[in-house]
Protein backbone atom coordinates (compact mmCIF):
# COMPACT_ATOMS: atom_id res chain seq x y z
CA UNK A 1 0.00 0.00 0.00
CA UNK A 2 2.89 2.31 0.63
CA UNK A 3 4.03 2.01 -2.99
CA UNK A 4 0.60 3.08 -4.27
CA UNK A 5 0.76 6.27 -2.22
CA UNK A 6 4.30 6.96 -3.40
CA UNK A 7 3.31 6.51 -7.05
CA UNK A 8 0.34 8.84 -6.56
CA UNK A 9 2.57 11.46 -4.90
CA UNK A 10 5.15 11.13 -7.67
CA UNK A 11 2.42 11.64 -10.32
CA UNK A 12 1.15 14.76 -8.58
CA UNK A 13 4.68 16.10 -8.31
CA UNK A 14 5.21 15.66 -12.05
CA UNK A 15 1.88 17.36 -12.73
CA UNK A 16 2.89 20.25 -10.48
CA UNK A 17 6.26 20.61 -12.19
CA UNK A 18 4.53 20.47 -15.60
CA UNK A 19 2.12 23.26 -14.60
CA UNK A 20 5.00 25.42 -13.35
CA UNK A 21 6.92 24.88 -16.60
CA UNK A 22 3.81 25.71 -18.64
CA UNK A 23 3.28 28.86 -16.57
CA UNK A 24 6.89 29.95 -17.13
CA UNK A 25 6.50 29.35 -20.89
CA UNK A 26 3.28 31.44 -21.00
CA UNK A 27 4.91 34.28 -19.05
CA UNK A 28 7.93 34.12 -21.39
CA UNK A 29 5.67 34.33 -24.45
CA UNK A 30 3.78 37.30 -22.99
CA UNK A 31 7.02 39.14 -22.21
CA UNK A 32 8.31 38.41 -25.74
CA UNK A 33 5.09 39.77 -27.26
CA UNK A 34 5.39 42.89 -25.11
CA UNK A 35 8.99 43.46 -26.22
CA UNK A 36 8.09 42.96 -29.90
CA UNK A 37 5.15 45.37 -29.58
CA UNK A 38 7.36 47.95 -27.90
CA UNK A 39 9.94 47.70 -30.70
CA UNK A 40 7.24 48.03 -33.38
CA UNK A 41 5.79 51.10 -31.63
CA UNK A 42 9.23 52.74 -31.56
CA UNK A 43 9.58 52.25 -35.35
CA UNK A 44 6.27 54.03 -36.09
CA UNK A 45 6.19 57.64 -37.19
CA UNK A 46 5.57 60.13 -34.39
CA UNK A 47 2.17 61.77 -34.07
CA UNK A 48 1.86 64.98 -36.12
CA UNK A 49 2.73 68.24 -34.42
CA UNK A 50 0.04 70.96 -34.25
CA UNK A 51 1.49 72.83 -37.25
CA UNK A 52 1.34 69.60 -39.30
CA UNK A 53 -2.39 69.09 -38.65
CA UNK A 54 -4.87 69.62 -41.51
CA UNK A 55 -6.13 73.17 -41.94
CA UNK A 56 -9.42 74.53 -43.26
CA UNK A 57 -9.20 75.78 -46.86
CA UNK A 58 -8.84 79.53 -47.34
CA UNK A 59 -12.32 79.72 -48.89
CA UNK A 60 -13.95 78.15 -45.83
CA UNK A 61 -15.36 74.69 -45.37
CA UNK A 62 -16.22 72.66 -48.45
CA UNK A 63 -19.98 72.24 -48.81
CA UNK A 64 -22.10 69.64 -50.53
CA UNK A 65 -23.26 70.58 -54.02
CA UNK A 66 -26.70 69.49 -55.12
CA UNK A 67 -27.64 69.63 -58.76
CA UNK A 68 -29.90 67.74 -61.12
CA UNK A 69 -28.26 65.79 -63.92
CA UNK A 70 -29.55 64.94 -67.38
CA UNK A 71 -30.41 61.25 -67.72
CA UNK A 72 -28.13 59.18 -69.88
CA UNK A 73 -29.60 55.83 -70.87
CA UNK A 74 -27.50 52.70 -71.02
CA UNK A 75 -27.31 51.57 -74.64
CA UNK A 76 -29.27 48.41 -75.46
CA UNK A 77 -27.23 45.54 -76.82
CA UNK A 78 -27.55 41.80 -77.40
CA UNK A 79 -24.26 41.23 -75.61
CA UNK A 80 -23.35 42.15 -72.09
CA UNK A 81 -21.54 45.48 -71.95
CA UNK A 82 -18.40 45.95 -69.93
CA UNK A 83 -17.65 49.21 -68.12
CA UNK A 84 -15.08 50.40 -70.65
CA UNK A 85 -17.69 50.07 -73.43
CA UNK A 86 -20.00 52.61 -71.77
CA UNK A 87 -19.20 56.10 -72.90
CA UNK A 88 -18.72 58.65 -70.18
CA UNK A 89 -20.86 57.06 -67.48
CA UNK A 90 -20.13 58.13 -63.95
CA UNK A 91 -18.68 61.53 -63.18
CA UNK A 92 -17.09 61.95 -66.60
CA UNK A 93 -20.26 62.19 -68.68
CA UNK A 94 -22.57 63.90 -66.19
CA UNK A 95 -24.41 66.85 -67.62
CA UNK A 96 -26.09 69.43 -65.47
CA UNK A 97 -29.81 69.71 -66.24
CA UNK A 98 -31.19 73.02 -67.46
CA UNK A 99 -33.95 72.82 -64.84
CA UNK A 100 -32.64 72.59 -61.30
CA UNK A 101 -36.14 72.26 -59.81
CA UNK A 102 -36.46 69.20 -57.59
CA UNK A 103 -39.16 66.70 -58.55
CA UNK A 104 -42.07 66.55 -56.08
CA UNK A 105 -44.64 63.86 -55.53
CA UNK A 106 -48.09 64.45 -56.90
CA UNK A 107 -50.68 65.30 -54.27
CA UNK A 108 -52.57 62.14 -53.33
CA UNK A 109 -49.93 59.85 -54.82
CA UNK A 110 -48.28 57.25 -52.63
CA UNK A 111 -44.85 57.97 -53.98
CA UNK A 112 -43.91 54.32 -54.25
CA UNK A 113 -43.29 52.59 -57.53
CA UNK A 114 -46.22 50.69 -58.98
CA UNK A 115 -48.22 50.32 -55.80
CA UNK A 116 -51.43 51.57 -57.36
CA UNK A 117 -52.70 52.49 -53.92
CA UNK A 118 -54.38 55.73 -52.91
CA UNK A 119 -51.42 56.68 -50.76
CA UNK A 120 -51.32 57.90 -47.21
CA UNK A 121 -54.21 60.35 -47.55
Amino acid sequence: MNTAWMELAAGRGALGIGLVVAGVVVVGLLLGAFVLGFRAKRRELPTPRPEEQPRMPAGGPVRETRERREPDEVPRSEDRLTPHQLKGHGNQGDRTSASQERPRWNEGSSGSFGSGGAGGR
